[in-house]
């Protein structure tokens, strides 16, 4: 007997655009399901009813389904790799085109820019920063964060762009923040950005399907200019990265050939 998560996928591409087939099922409906005991609803059925007549809803829904976990600095040796050995290669007089794709509350694209600082003046750097989530975009041009967000960043960064404006909370400097745009973006529907030298997608892709997974990494190769980098999360690799024309250069990182 089908417990309605077809007829739910459906409704929610019509309502949403969001795609829900490239989505592994079973994480989607262990999510799918907290929200039903969050809004105290039996089944999918009523849920859908809800978020048609309530827009904040469909909102909450969009902000809970995508994955919003995201810190400063997060997996560190990683960082350290991309600072000694990728961005010395990549950054040119002009300076660097760089996409923080499915960038969450921020962190990741506000953590290039401190790290760019490092070669660049901050009103050479430009970074491009997309999310499917509106609300959590909100957030992220606040550019306010709690501590723990911050544990893993080093102490020449935190000192220089960071301020705390409550007990256990910071926030980040407004030249920091003017270096950074963004913008609402679906991988699996919008048109992507071109001629980059480094996308930043990490930690995402390991909720998509294969196929989806697939269509992106060609995506992703289309927007990078040649001998531009891809720089994926601690979860997630590419196994066979020459049928998307990558190559593997360090754990993470691929480069277009």
């Amino acid at each position: 007997m089908s417990d309605g998560y077809d007829l739910f996928k459906k409704q929610i591409k019509q309502l949403s655009g969001i795609n829900l087939d490239s989505y592994k099922e079973n994480q989607m409906k262990r999510r799918l399901d907290s929200l039903l005991v969050r809004n105290k609803l039996r089944d999918y059925h009523e849920y859908i009813s809800l978020i048609k007549g309530d827009r904040t809803k469909l909102e909450e829904f969009i902000s809970f389904m995508t994955i919003n976990v995201s810190e400063f600095w997060r997996n560190t040796e990683q960082w350290e790799i991309l600072d000694k050995s990728i961005l010395p290669g990549l950054i040119k007089g002009e300076g660097i085109k760089v996409w923080s794709a499915a960038c969450a509350t921020g962190d990741e694209p506000y953590s290039l820019v401190m790290l760019l600082s490092k070669y660049l003046p901050l009103s050479k750097i430009r970074v491009l920063a997309t999310d499917i989530d509106k609300q959590i975009l909100q957030k992220a041009k606040e550019g306010i964060y709690p501590a723990k967000s911050l544990k893993g960043l080093p102490q020449e960064f935190k000192v220089s762009f960071f301020t705390e404006t409550s007990p256990g909370m910071f926030s980040i400097s407004d030249e920091v923040k003017r270096c950074v745009t963004f913008r609402e973006h679906n991988l699996l529907t919008d048109p992507y950005p071109i001629g980059c030298d480094l996308i930043l997608c990490r930690n995402v892709l390991i909720y998509f399907t294969n196929e989806a997974k697939e269509g992106i990494y060609f995506n992703f190769n289309k927007a990078l200019n040649k001998g531009g980098i891809l720089f994926l999360g601690n979860t997630e690799q590419i196994l066979y990265p020459q049928e998307y024309n990558f190559t593997l250069i360090s754990s993470f990182f691929y480069k277009k050939q």
